[in-house]
């Protein structure tokens, strides 16, 4: 067997294992559940008087409508993304050093390059994985809810703005896998990510958001109102980091000795 598709498939495996990416999965799902009851209750203006602060957190989001409910599960994609997408990252590079298990991986036969490219295939696969289910839950609840305004064309616009904001988000975290690399665990890329997404809420408010690679997938989504301000510099930006992210973590590999 090819040593790179060996290694994908064990990488893939441990995942499907691992009782960590169901309970991601699971906790993920509340979100368009979320999004779903602040539809209903924007269907329903006494509903929402009834319900006060939720309804008053639920009038923020717009109307009750396909295009404002697919806008809404884009910004959750956003940033909810960063946290999840980072945090199975930041599981499928450090659980080797909390179980113990890295001295065993590197004196396996074939490449150090060949046990990440199979870890970055597997985040990849598993944080794709887990942002089509948050869209397809989240559109079969919006069917369930029956919001109006429906129409092939807005499912089509909405579901290209899901798209690019989870690709936008996925590329940035390439650099968790580097920090868990770093801190040999969990600790660190999750202290970065959460670093991250306060630095993100900062620079976005005081405008400077499009400039940021962790701002601008929320950016995108048009949590601000609008997607204006994202071109191609921020895009530009965010491949940038996925590649340094990805460029420095085969180097770490290369030239540590991994004690």
């Amino acid at each position: 067997m090819n040593p790179a598709l060996g290694a994908i498939q064990t990488e893939l495996f441990k995942l499907r294992k691992s009782k960590m990416f169901w309970i991601t999965l699971g906790a993920f799902s509340f979100a368009p559940l979320m999004g779903g009851l602040f539809m209903i209750i924007l269907k329903d203006p006494i509903l929402a008087q009834n319900n006060g602060l939720i309804g008053a957190k639920a009038k923020i989001i717009g109307e009750a409508s396909w295009p404002s409910y697919l806008n809404l599960l884009s910004q959750i994609l956003a940033i909810g993304g960063i946290v999840i997408f980072g945090f199975v990252t930041s599981w499928i590079f450090g659980r080797e050093y909390s179980d113990r298990t890295i001295k065993d991986l590197i004196a396996l036969p074939f490449p150090r390059r060949t046990i990440i490219l199979a870890k970055f295939f597997t985040a990849f696969v598993a944080n794709m994985a887990l942002a089509l289910y948050i869209i397809a839950f989240g559109i079969i609840l919006g069917l369930i809810i029956i919001l109006p305004d429906w129409s092939i064309t807005t499912l089509v616009e909405g579901l290209y703005t899901l798209i690019v904001t989870t690709l936008l988000t996925v590329l940035l975290s390439t650099p968790v896998a580097l920090f868990a690399c770093l801190g040999r665990g969990y600790l660190a890329p999750l202290g970065f990510v959460i670093l991250m997404v306060v630095f993100s809420q900062i620079l976005a408010t005081i405008g400077y958001g499009a400039y940021f690679p962790w701002a601008i997938p929320a950016l995108y989504s048009g949590i601000d109102g609008t997607s204006e301000s994202i071109g191609l510099l921020s895009f530009t930006l965010v491949i940038l980091i996925s590649i340094i992210g990805l460029t420095t973590t085969f180097i770490w590999w290369r030239i540590s000795d991994h004690r």
